[in-house]
This record gives C-alpha cells, sequence and structure tokens, in this order.
C-alpha cells in the first residue's frame, strides 16, 4: 500500500484547505485511512479517520470534514475556519484492522504518506 498525500499551503486563518491522500495498492474501502498532524517540536497527534463512520479529534470537529471517493480511491480533509495551531504537517496513514478504540493511535497504522506542510497565518 502506498499513500501520496498533497494540498498542503499557506493560508490566512479563516480560510480553507482540502488535502488529498491517493491510495494505490488496496481499495479505501477495506482500509482505515486517518490524518495526524506534526507541528515542531510537538509529538504526532491524531486529526481525523474514517472507518464505517468518521472521527474526529475534538480540536478539529466541526472545522474538519473527513471524506472518502471510493471511484478515485482517495480520502479527503476538508479543513475549514483554520487556526495558526493548525500549522503542521499532515500524514495520511492506512491500516487493516484497526478496531474502533485504536482509530486515535499512531501505532494502529501500517503504511505513511509522505506528509503535507499546512502553514495558517494569523
Amino acid at each position: 500500500v502506498q499513500l501520496q498525500a498533497s494540498g498542503g499551503g499557506l493560508v490566512q486563518a479563516g480560510g480553507s484547505l482540502r488535502l488529498s491522500c491517493a491510495v494505490s495498492g488496496r481499495t479505501v474501502s477495506r482500509l482505515v485511512i486517518a490524518w495526524f498532524r506534526q507541528a515542531p517540536g510537538k509529538e504526532r497527534a491524531f486529526v481525523a479517520a474514517f472507518k464505517s463512520y468518521p472521527s474526529y479529534a475534538d480540536s478539529v470537529k466541526g472545522r474538519f470534514t473527513i471524506s472518502r471517493d471510493s471511484a478515485k480511491n482517495t480520502v479527503y480533509l476538508q479543513m475549514n475556519s483554520l487556526k495558526s495551531e493548525d500549522t503542521a504537517v499532515y500524514y495520511c496513514a492506512a491500516g487493516t484492522g484497526v478496531i474502533q478504540s485504536s482509530i486515535p493511535n499512531a501505532a494502529a497504522y501500517n503504511y505513511w504518506g509522505q506528509g503535507t506542510q499546512v502553514t495558517v497565518s494569523s
């Protein structure tokens, strides 16, 4: 399984970005796909995931939306109302057999994309 993340960039606070995670080697419907982020000097943190339904970190609920396009084998992260604290490198990850309680745990995922930088200016 290979993951290709894209869509990052520089945006002003309050703006929007859409990240994409293109998956090859397995259909997305057979994977749990998640987004994590890592800010400078901080640990990698869970953002959102799609298993049978979406899951979100409390810090992004109501602002971010994860979705899946099976025809394109791609998972998206729509990010609205961006804040300076959303600045980070965003990674998509994929796992098989990830149980619901393990979804926020980075160690539960077998495959990782290369990361895409998101910078929100205040």
